[in-house]
């Protein structure tokens, strides 16, 4: 079960960057698990990752070769999180990076591994090791599909998105691909994606884009309210457009920055869309508030609410549930009677009880659809925020409940 038609599959080689997908039996029989990301030496790296404390030994591991060399690799596993796993953990990390480094002729601080899967079992080190060969073998900058696919867990289809911006004459691309389907929450919102482009940007300026589009985007969303402890964001630029952003006016650095930012809330809008047992894409969106986290706050609470969420899988227009996560967010010194709640173009409540004009007709319309906006203003300010979400369903239930089966 998935939101809309995903993806179009259309997609922008960018130059630099050479991909390729084996299936390695990780976990599971004939599925593309273990992908290989070859990068042009000298490109620029920026990351960040889970901030949840119990973070896996492939991310201990990516972070710190990140801080001491220029990666030419990355090596992303599905099946097998490689997370709750100690010491033995991170020796297995480290001797696939070893593999890596010594068929591409690079230092093993080049090399960045990704796991993502089930917490808590052993890596199989040998079935990476033997499919290594043919990742190097088919290396490919048209690879991007098979990559895309080969780093899905739950997801019932890839999230792969291109876009290009002419700058001073010159064609640059951004491309990125990502996955998760749940366990999916800020704080790096189980969520891998990597984000390529051809522009030269420098390492400093690489590291504030990528913060800057990541809170706009990936913590932006919730499926569950749940961290994962392998979450990352990876952005490369390779430099093989010759097109050196800092040195743009402002007017033409804000033109890419859009367009980046743009691939990286498309991503982020895709892992909602195909969130686990997700039938409605859901935007909450808060206004006049005193601040952003005032209105993180109560989009938040919204979105996590198992009430709310259940509420929008049965198209059920059960205002009084929003009604009621606003009142327990926590908002110091909220004015009830202020408050108004639309969803899409009806409005429900206004003066602290349902509007005159709502007719739980219309509320049902608007409930009905695969997309819904609920926009709550609280008007004490001027600060707004939007997260994105997903309804709470059956079948999300069964998906994590024989996950491990």
């Amino acid at each position: 079960m998935a939101v809309g038609a995903g993806c179009s599959g259309d997609y922008l080689p960018v130059a630099g960057v050479k991909l390729a997908a084996a299936k390695s039996e990780i976990r599971y029989p004939d599925r593309l698990d273990l992908v290989l990301i070859e990068l042009v030496e000298n490109s620029n790296v920026a990351g960040v990752f889970t901030q949840n404390a119990f973070c896996a030994a492939p991310v201990t591991v990516a972070k710190a070769h990140a801080q001491n060399a220029l990666p030419r690799y990355f090596l992303i596993n599905t099946g097998n999180a490689n997370a709750g796993t100690g010491e033995a953990g991170k020796l297995n990390a480290l001797r696939c990076c070893q593999v890596i480094a010594d068929l591409g002729e690079v230092a093993v601080q080049q090399v960045l591994p990704f796991s993502t899967g089930v917490i808590g079992e052993e890596l199989p080190v040998e079935k990476v090791v033997v499919a290594t060969p043919e990742l190097f073998a088919n290396l490919s900058s048209d690879k991007w599909p098979e990559a895309a696919q080969g780093i899905l867990t739950t997801d019932t289809r890839h999230k792969l998105v291109s876009r290009q911006v002419e700058i001073e004459g010159k064609s640059i691309t951004i491309t990125g691909i990502a996955k998760g389907s749940g366990m999916i929450k800020p704080n790096m919102a189980t969520m891998l994606a990597f984000i390529f482009t051809d522009a030269d940007i420098d390492a400093e300026l690489l590291d504030q884009l990528l913060h800057n589009a990541n809170n706009k985007s990936f913590n932006r969303i919730t499926v569950d309210g749940d961290t994962s402890t392998n979450d990352c964001c990876m952005l490369v630029a390779t430099g093989q457009a010759n097109v050196p952003i800092i040195e743009l006016d402002t007017e033409t650095r804000d033109k890419f920055t859009y367009v980046l930012e743009k691939v990286f809330v498309e991503l982020a809008k895709e892992l909602i869309k195909d969130g686990e047992g997700a039938s409605k894409f859901v935007t909450v969106r808060v206004e006049s508030g005193n601040s952003s986290e005032e209105c993180l706050q109560v989009a938040y609470a919204i979105a996590e609410s198992p009430l709310v969420k259940t509420a929008l899988f049965a198209s059920d227009p059960n205002w009084g549930r929003i009604l009621a996560v606003i009142g327990r967010a926590g908002i110091e010194n909220l004015n009830l009677e202020d408050v108004t709640i639309d969803i899409g173009d009806v409005r429900i409540v206004s003066g602290g009880s349902v509007d005159p004009d709502y007719s739980e007709d219309d509320g049902q319309v608007q409930m009905s659809g695969e997309e819904i906006i609920i926009k709550v203003c609280l008007h004490r300010g001027e600060s707004e925020e939007t997260v994105w979400t997903s309804d709470l369903s059956h079948e999300y239930v069964s998906i994590n409940a024989d996950y491990r089966s």
